[in-house]
């Protein structure tokens, strides 16, 4: 693995227990508690990451505390960015955690600079903040301590309940600053969920996680991303999605089908063809060759469908992003006024991301 070219040299007098000199390699960790897993503990160089100004994504910065994902979705579009470590896109995505051990003290330089523009930032683009591991290494409080201190608007994206022990200090930050919350809950039917999801929370832990954040106080939505073709497209199926999603108290919804880019494509189609076999040939007629997604067709065909659906159950999504065609979240909103306030750029850091 190519660890070496992440070296730091500097000496620190904040170093982590017992380590005076900081390698990026920490050391690698087996524990059986997750059984067949390794965390490989780093020393990461900077925190805050910038979204290419070419992306249609609705934020500007990230903050990934982890790579790799004990989730293990099948489909998850994060998958290829492992092999930019040597590691591969599938079983190592699942079982091989990158952990940034020092990402909120790190955090807490950055966003406390006074280049500092209290950019929006968005967790759980990549991988989930909220993986079983958090419990384990507990970074999110101090990552969120970090941005509500300095006044940076955030917002999290996860499919992980370990965001409970967290609410009281969302609900904290939330009178700081803007903050937005979304449980990603995309499978209704356990079995399903269950095979293609087989490291996540049931369904049913996370709408009641989506209960508790209302009752702390917090606005929280939910993302049906993504929605399967043959699979979790019916009119059956949505119904008592939203259903259910209403009945726990979320605020909105947000939907999208299946994305298959490069290197998820294979390791989706192994499962396809291991647990429904019959569905194959009508995906590589929906996913031809190296493409990602779904024609446009479809995409209409199920835009149409769910549509009424979510209007029946009052889960429409708030305003739209004409730049994304995305919810504008309240806590990505002021990011066209940071765009003109001068910001700081860390040194960038294409192998931690």
């Amino acid at each position: 693995m190519r660890w070496v070219e992440q070296n730091v040299t500097a000496e620190e007098t904040d170093a982590l227990p017992g380590l005076a000199r900081l390698n990026n390699l920490v050391r690698s960790v087996r524990t059986p508690e997750f059984a067949g897993m390794v965390f490989h503990e780093i020393l990461a160089k900077s925190a805050l990451n910038r979204v290419p100004g070419q992306s249609r994504m609705p934020f500007g910065w990230t903050i990934n505390p982890f790579r790799g994902c004990s989730h293990a979705c099948v489909y998850c579009f994060a998958r290829p960015t492992h092999t930019y470590l040597a590691l591969d896109s599938g079983h190592d995505f699942d079982s091989q955690v990158i952990v940034k051990v020092n990402v909120a003290e790190v955090l807490q330089r950055e966003v406390h600079k006074p280049t500092w523009g209290r950019h929006p930032v968005a967790l759980g683009t990549n991988t989930d903040p909220y993986q079983r591991a958090e419990g384990r290494y507990a970074l999110m409080p101090g990552i969120l301590d970090a941005l509500a201190g300095s006044g940076t608007p955030l917002s999290v994206l996860t499919k992980g309940t370990l965001l409970r022990r967290d609410l009281p200090l969302l609900a904290d930050a939330a009178e700081q600053v803007p903050v937005d919350i979304a449980m990603s809950i995309a499978i209704f039917d356990d079995g399903l969920q269950q095979s293609i999801e087989p490291g996540t929370p049931t369904t049913s832990a996370r709408l009641a996680t989506v209960s508790a954040a209302r009752a702390a106080g917090l606005d929280c939505a939910v993302f049906m991303i993504p929605i399967l073709p043959y699979l979790t497209d019916s009119v059956a199926h949505l119904d008592e999605a939203l259903g259910r999603i209403r009945a726990a108290g979320a605020t909105s919804v947000m939907y999208a089908g299946l994305h298959l880019r490069p290197g998820v494509k294979e390791w989706f189609l192994l499962w396809l063809e291991r647990e429904h076999p019959e569905l194959v040939e009508r995906y590589t007629r929906l996913y031809p060759g190296t493409a990602a997604y779904a024609p446009k067709e479809y995409r209409n065909w199920l835009a149409a469908r769910i549509a009424p659906l979510i209007r029946k159950h009052g889960l429409e999504r708030g305003e739209e992003d004409p730049a994304t065609g995305g919810v504008r979240s309240r806590a990505l909103r002021p990011r066209e006024l940071a765009a003109a306030i001068p910001s700081f750029a860390p040194t960038p850091q294409p192998m931690l991301f």
